[in-house]
């Protein structure tokens, strides 16, 4: 069956390629065999490559944080699950075919969640409701400001402050992107710069609450967006895009008291019991499923099309996901 393996690190597009491995074989005790159906490209999966985040020490190694299919078949032990049933993989390599995993690796989703959702259902949803929820207690009203909003934990952002009565300001690279996150529900979108302060100020009134910034990128673009915040608030940096250090000055931290966290989704899911992490998925399915999260999806690739797919997935001035559809192939 085919399989996309991480062979060295470097550009994506040049160090993964679709491979012919064997078959996983019939589940023992505990465990299942899964189709996979659609698995989507993520950030941490290109720097996973570029050696720029935590991914496997020993290579070639098989690839993808995110993946969604149906059970083929149950081993024996296992009553939660049945063939036939949509689940999700927490397991790091899901583009393949057909993945065995033990069975609490899986977590069983609605029949009508697409496979498409469920593909971007693992790491993004939860990464921005566990960043508004966890670190300062906003109140309706408030405003949250972030940078690259126009990924998918940015849109994801925007409807979820939305949803809870926070008001969003959305930092974006490209002019073009302002009028499309407007309409997705951004109260303020915002080109990064220099003055990103005085903008943000200008279009939220020199009072208005901005205890939360939410960091993706690291290096100067974390330090602008520190500025944009009120007294006391706080930066939660998630991102590794720019690959710089974050940044936030000392007139920053002590003069205005302003604080740098890290978020990381993997540790918040380490403390998580398994009732409530399935919990936490039915709930991110659900806003999939009314229409409160959506992410559009540029482009679909077999597994047979692995560089031209990775290449898509790392060039800048992409509007949506690149997803694998392994069993399309």
């Amino acid at each position: 069956m085919k399989a996309i393996h991480l062979l060295r690190h470097g550009r994506p597009d040049a160090v993964c390629e679709c491979v012919e491995v064997a078959e996983p074989g019939p589940p023992g005790e505990n465990e299942v065999l899964v189709e996979i159906k659609a698995s989507a490209i993520n950030p941490a999966d290109l720097l996973m490559m570029e050696g720029r985040y935590p991914g496997p020490e020993i290579l070639p190694a098989p690839m993808g944080i995110e993946g969604a299919g149906r059970v083929v078949q149950v081993g024996t032990n296992v009553h939660n699950l049945g063939a036939g049933d949509k689940v999700i993989s927490l397991g790091r390599a899901n583009w393949a075919e057909r993945i065995k995993a033990a069975a609490d690796r899986v977590i069983k989703l609605p029949d009508g969640l697409a496979f498409e959702h469920a593909a971007m259902l693992k790491a993004n949803p939860p990464s921005a409701h566990f960043m508004l929820k966890n670190y300062v207690d906003l109140n309706p009203g408030d405003w949250v400001v972030q940078n690259a909003a126009n990924s998918a934990v940015g849109r994801h952002l925007i409807r979820f402050a939305r949803a809870r009565g926070f008001h969003s300001v959305n930092v974006v690279r490209r002019e073009s992107l302002v009028t499309e996150l407007k309409q997705h529900g951004g109260d303020v979108v915002i080109v990064d710069g220099d003055d990103l302060a005085q903008r943000v100020r200008a279009a939220t009134g020199s009072a208005a609450p901005i205890r939360l910034g939410i960091d993706a990128i690291g290096g100067t673009a974390c330090q602008r967006l520190a500025d944009c915040l009120s007294e006391g608030g706080m930066v939660v940096n998630y991102g590794f895009l720019s690959g710089d250090p974050c940044m936030i000055t000392p007139h920053q931290a002590i003069v205005r008291d302003l604080t740098l966290k890290g978020f990381w989704l993997m540790r918040v899911m380490q403390n998580l019991s398994r009732d409530r992490i399935e919990a936490l998925y039915a709930e991110m399915a659900g806003y999939f499923m009314d229409g409160t999260l959506d992410v559009p999806i540029e482009a679909e690739y077999g597994l047979s099309d692995a560089r031209a797919a990775l290449a898509h997935a790392w060039r800048s001035g992409r509007n949506g996901k690149i997803v694998f559809t392994p069993t399309r192939d």
